[in-house]
């Protein structure tokens, strides 16, 4: 995983610089997104590691199968990606790019597994709460996850917060082996 990050970095690095310098940072995640899912699909994967193919080809059949989907910059991108052998990034760099694009914007992402669905007042408090604590902006998005039987996973970039009640009862069988 490390490796591919250390890969996608520079086109990523590149792709955000291309966007600023546009101001098309949105229009880049819309077209990242579309990339990454069609290269991250099973058929399209093999496709594009095809040794049989040329990079011409490679890059043909994932052009293909986006359509019209995409600006020329980012048709550009796939011509240099499939001719340096790195189509298989793309899910990679648009992981890198967002990130990226969250820092210039102050925001992270935030995902809240709990074991039962939050209510709007829950949801409103916690991005509050979290926003004061992170010292940017949440977007907060909630999974629901029943073995947690209590409590939630609150996971924001790098940082896990776990005070559902199964990580506090394997914490305390932990404690209590020790």
């Amino acid at each position: 995983m490390a490796e591919l990050t250390t890969l996608a970095r520079p086109y990523a690095k590149a792709v955000f610089a291309e966007a600023s310098e546009k101001n098309a940072l949105d229009a880049w995640s819309d077209d990242l997104s579309v990339l990454a899912a069609f290269a991250a699909d099973a058929d399209m994967a093999k496709l594009i590691k095809h040794p049989a193919l040329t990079s011409a080809q490679q890059a043909d059949a994932l052009l293909d199968v986006c359509g019209d989907k995409l600006n020329e910059a980012a048709k550009n991108l796939v011509a240099v990606l499939a001719e340096n052998k790195r189509l298989a990034l793309l899910p990679e760099i648009a992981g890198l790019y967002e990130e990226l694009k969250a820092q210039l914007q102050n925001t992270v992402d935030v995902v809240v597994t709990s074991a039962f669905e939050l209510s709007d007042a829950q949801a409103e408090k916690l991005a509050a709460a979290l926003k004061a604590r992170l010292q940017c902006d949440v977007r907060l998005t909630s999974e629901i996850d029943e073995s947690l039987v209590g409590g939630a996973i609150i996971r924001a970039g790098d940082l896990v917060i776990d005070g559902s009640v199964t990580g506090k009862l394997s914490k305390l069988a932990e404690a209590m082996k020790s």
